[in-house]
């Protein structure tokens, strides 16, 4: 039982890092162009991505 909730535990968790990298690695496609065309920065993207994917 241990054993099980432990590999569902890990797969959770490189699920959630999957995503989070996906997500940053579109953020960093970007071009500063872009950025300012959304009137965004990246670092508060990306750490409101982060918060998406882990929460609080």
């Amino acid at each position: 039982m241990i054993f099980v909730s432990l590999i569902a535990h890990l797969k959770d968790r490189m699920a959630k890092h999957a995503e989070f990298r996906r997500l940053v690695a579109e953020i960093n496609s970007l071009s500063n162009s872009d950025l300012v065309d959304l009137r965004a920065d990246r670092t508060d993207m990306i750490r409101y991505a982060h918060h998406q994917v882990y929460g609080v």
